[in-house]
């Protein structure tokens, strides 16, 4: 767990392997998808692959073999077998036994879906983390079948969706070659293909949500590989070439980067304060999808610290390596804009990538100092560690600048969020319609996200005595004071923040889906808030 004190909010009471390339040119690249799949018809029990995916449910009896495709004594023996084997349908729990004469895959694979709704049926999300629990299990085969139930659009995405999450591995710096003994490369890959099982495999329309569920897995697994990608490595220039690389050859999608001199020069204040302790300037990277006769235009602001020592407040020792997912918001912000284009919304998307490393260096700032925002606005520096707010205070003015409809910022930004909502659940807070805007594409999305207020009565936390704001308040309220910072910069425009601090790196174990290290979060919210302005626009 990590220590909350590592957090904005709460102050304190590997080198490349040998033969390796140059890792520095890898960061610049966003991998993606290393699975195929397709949807098929086929009957579970003819599919020649390694690994045959079938649920399981609780139920009152017992445990029930979800399946209308399984011949009737097979089911009958699974579930009269299940107690033996320890299958108990429970979420999460995925269980590997001999496929049996009966079946061609080579193993039966059962993936729990816990107890059905009281209609009978099983949510989405259900699906979503059932299938993505048991690709995560199968990593290092090269196929499998997913059986789970697929019979509309919704189940289909959802399948798709959660099978290809789970199939993620981050093995970059892993030893290769002949060199690296018998044990090179003990990470495993992920289960090289995967065959959707679907009486719907020639609909238009599941072919559609397929296609939807590939671009948008590929782009959590591009933010999940930046988060995981070591801070000597992605640092702000090479996170603006990573985001180039992604743009690249993406239609109608425009890079634009600022460098440390012309942040300097421009009056961007935040971002040059906090990244002036470091040896390795900052960045603000602006990654802009136009097209034609766009329905709605948004902003979207990420907090990009590529790595947070806390700066002359510096974090305690322990943990701090988890630091290096401090620019997990910019990663979603990157990752989602470039999904947005390939999705071809009709939605303008301009992402703002605030890019900076917090280091106690000679020139960093202090406790004390007086920065001006981009715009004009002062911040009295109480707290060195509380950066990440001034960063997304530049790209918030900018964003409002210019003349988005709405604003939404994304950050990892405090460990009270983590004290009030636990490591799983994002905060989100802002204007209330946009904010509830924000809560029901979370919601569609199965990503877990809780509104939050903005009371006016804490707005005397973040007074300062010298300036306009300061950019630290008493520890109680943390996450509020840290969106009520947010808020003077954006005025009364339309606005969310949300606040990922917990859920944007998993320390515990992994489950459903969701992989130790980066998890990606943020990105599928935001790319359903972006759909959902499209179709209210029709």
């Amino acid at each position: 767990m990590r220590d909350l004190r590592l957090f904005e909010g709460c102050p304190a009471p590997a080198r490349p392997p040998p033969g390796s390339k140059n890792r520095e040119s890898e960061a610049r690249d966003t991998i993606g998808l290393v699975t195929d799949v397709t949807l098929s018809s086929k009957n579970p029990t003819a599919v020649k692959a390694e690994a045959l995916v079938v649920a399981t449910a609780q139920t009152s009896d017992g445990v029930a073999v979800v399946s209308d495709l399984l011949p009737t004594d097979l089911l009958t023996q699974l579930e009269t077998l299940a107690p033996q084997l320890g299958v108990t349908g429970a979420r999460d729990e995925v269980r590997r036994i001999p496929a049996g004469s009966k079946l061609a895959a080579d193993v039966l694979v059962l993936t729990g879906l816990g107890e059905r709704a009281e209609d009978g049926t099983f949510t989405t999300e259900t699906l979503r983390r059932a299938a993505g629990a048991a690709t995560r299990e199968l990593a290092g085969l090269k196929s499998a079948a997913i059986a789970l139930p697929a019979s509309d659009d919704a189940e289909i995405t959802a399948v798709t969706e959660g099978a290809l999450l789970g199939a993620y591995a981050f093995n970059r710096y892993r030893s290769t070659g002949k060199d690296a003994g018998k044990d090179a490369k003990n990470g495993k890959d992920p289960v090289a293909a995967l065959e959707i099982l679907t009486p719907l495999h020639k609909n238009a329309k599941a072919k559609v949500a397929a296609e939807r569920a590939e671009i948008v897995a590929a782009a959590v697994h591009a933010a999940r590989d930046l988060v995981n990608t070591a801070p000597n490595e992605l640092y702000p220039a090479t996170f603006a070439d990573a985001a180039k690389a992604a743009a690249k050859d993406v239609k109608q999608v425009k890079v634009t980067v600022l460098d440390d001199k012309q942040l300097a020069s421009g009056g961007y204040g935040g971002l040059t304060a906090v990244g002036q302790g470091s040896t390795r300037g900052p960045r603000l990277v602006k990654v802009a999808y136009t097209p034609a006769k766009p329905a709605a235009k948004v902003a979207l602001v990420g907090k990009g610290i590529t790595f947070d020592s806390g700066g002359i407040s510096i974090k305690p020792a322990a943990g701090m390596e988890a630091m290096k997912s401090d620019m997990a918001g910019a990663a979603a912000v990157l990752s989602t804009v470039v999904a947005a284009a390939k999705l071809n919304l009709p939605v303008a998307v301009t992402g703002y990538l605030c890019l900076a490393e917090n280091m106690p260096g000679g020139n960093a700032q202090r406790p004390a100092d007086v920065i001006t925002i981009y715009g004009g606005k002062t911040v009295e520096v109480l707290n060195t560690d509380a950066e990440g707010r001034i960063v997304m205070a530049d790209g918030l003015v900018s964003a409002v600048e210019d003349g988005h409809d709405v604003v939404l910022d994304i950050a990892t930004l405090t460990g009270a969020q983590m004290v009030a909502l636990g490591t799983r659940t994002s905060a989100v807070m802002g204007t209330d319609e946009v904010r509830d805007e924000v809560k029901a594409a979370a919601d569609a999305t199965g990503e877990l996200f809780w509104p939050m207020p903005l009371p006016e009565e804490l707005k005397s936390n973040i007074k300062s005595k010298v300036a306009d704001v300061a950019n630290s308040g008493p520890r109680w309220g943390g996450m509020l004071n840290a969106g009520l910072f947010l808020k003077t910069f954006v005025g009364d425009h339309p606005w969310a923040h949300l606040d990922i601090a917990g859920p944007a790196f998993n320390e515990g174990g992994a489950h459903g889906y969701t992989p130790g290290g980066g998890t990606g979060v943020g990105v599928r919210t935001l790319l359903s808030f972006l759909e959902g302005r499209a179709s209210a626009t029709k």
